[in-house]
């Protein structure tokens, strides 16, 4: 099995940047795609990127594309989500998690981690 930990959340001023980390330990290979999701106070989680195992394949929500960038090393076991151009909507508690593919669905994803908190103040 593989377990996912996030690290990296904070408080920020808006416009300017954080970076996510989401490290796997176990057998990380067992989910090759890793997926980042927020989840704002009362709404549901959202889907924010996905890296496939490779880096060559990635997706972006409409609503942060070309402010946030996703990547991986896969010898550090870690998934990085870039953050920057932050809006007090960014504001979230922020997932990544596992799956076989690259996909936006959350059902297509069964390893989570705890989460990460990120708030931008206006």
């Amino acid at each position: 099995q593989v377990q996912l930990v996030e690290s990296g959340g904070g408080l920020v001023q808006a416009g300017g940047s954080l970076r996510l980390s989401c490290t796997a330990s176990g057998r990380p290979f067992t989910r090759p795609a890793v997926g980042w999701f927020r989840q704002a106070p009362g709404k549901e989680r959202e889907f924010v990127a996905v890296i496939s195992w490779s880096g060559g394949s990635v997706d972006y929500a409409d609503s942060v594309k070309g402010r946030f960038t996703i990547s991986r090393d896969n010898a550090k076991n870690t998934v990085y989500l870039q953050m920057s151009s932050l809006k007090p909507d960014d504001t979230a508690v922020y997932y990544c998690a596992g799956a076989l593919r690259p996909r936006r669905e959350l059902d297509q994803y069964d390893v989570w981690g705890q989460g990460t908190q990120v708030t931008v103040s206006s």
